[in-house]
């Protein structure tokens, strides 16, 4: 008997660790940029705008690989 492998299930769990390794790129990134006054509030507004989506993005992805339940 031959199993199938879910490729599908495999990229999105490669999507999922990318996205997370950009969002704590930025988080790193953030942190480092707020410590120098001299740095333009406006990039690191782009930039906590950018990291939020990623989040959001990570949290979709996180949903759609949880099994539905039929209870």
């Amino acid at each position: 008997m031959t199993e199938k492998v879910d490729t599908e299930s495999f990229a999105q769990l490669e999507r999922l660790r990318e996205l997370r390794v950009s969002h704590r790129d930025l988080d790193y990134l953030i942190d480092r940029l707020q410590d120098d006054p001299m740095v333009d509030q406006l990039r690191i507004r782009r930039l906590k705008k950018r990291k939020l989506l990623l989040k959001d993005m990570i949290a979709t992805l996180e949903s759609e690989l949880i099994p539905d339940l039929d209870a």
